[in-house]
């Protein structure tokens, strides 16, 4: 697989919009156009999670955190409904796609092959082009139900990437601890982040 050139990121409604943030604040550096959709309920947890100041027009950018899209990059966001959008089609599907937070209803819908909104529809079309699609669930405990779902999404193709943070790089911030696990979602797409530890190496 080459690095992907062309990415959708969506964000479910679930907890943990730092990773979201964190994902795409990479995502606009590493990959030349970064498409971006949001659940209906996404836009309030983002902003109550991340302290943002309430707004009518939520924007994916405020999640940048001050991040410049680099010169030749694009960030463009499309709205949940806009089955307009390029990726809702095989013809012109993305190079990949990773949904970050994943709620556990999201994959349920993705299993049970509901395409019915611009999240779905995308998931579904990188699934039957065999296009990588990464989910990032958060949610613990896992009921029997979520299990299955996991199990069938990965038979269907796709990553179930749970947002665990790994330790050993002995963060010193729970930013450092969550950017462990976007190191491993840019790791499945054959991305690099400037500075990433990886296991082996010195600590200071």
């Amino acid at each position: 697989m080459l690095p992907p050139r062309r990415l959708v990121v969506a964000v479910s409604g679930a907890s943990g919009s730092r990773y979201a943030a964190l994902f795409l604040q990479q995502a606009v550096r590493l990959v030349p156009e970064v498409a971006v959709v949001l659940s209906k309920i996404a836009p309030r947890v983002i902003v109550h999670e991340l302290g943002l100041q309430p707004s009518r027009s939520f924007e994916p950018t405020m999640m940048l955190d001050g991040v410049a899209v680099p010169e030749g990059h694009r960030l463009t966001a499309y709205g949940l409904m806009d089955f307009n959008a390029p990726f809702a089609s095989g013809s012109n599907a993305y190079d990949a796609m990773v949904i970050v937070p994943c709620s556990q209803g999201l994959i349920g819908h993705l299993v049970a092959g509901l395409a019915d909104t611009l999240i779905t529809r995308a998931a579904d079309v990188c699934l039957k082009e065999r296009r990588p699609l990464i989910v990032v669930p958060r949610e613990a405990p896992l009921s029997l139900i979520h299990l299955r779902n996991w199990t069938a999404l990965t038979e269907c193709g796709g990553t179930v990437l749970p947002a665990c943070p790994s330790f050993y790089q002995r963060p010193q911030s729970l930013d450092e601890a969550m950017l462990s696990v976007v190191d491993r979602i840019l790791a499945h797409l054959e991305l690099t982040r400037p500075g990433a530890y990886h296991w082996g190496e010195e600590t200071d």
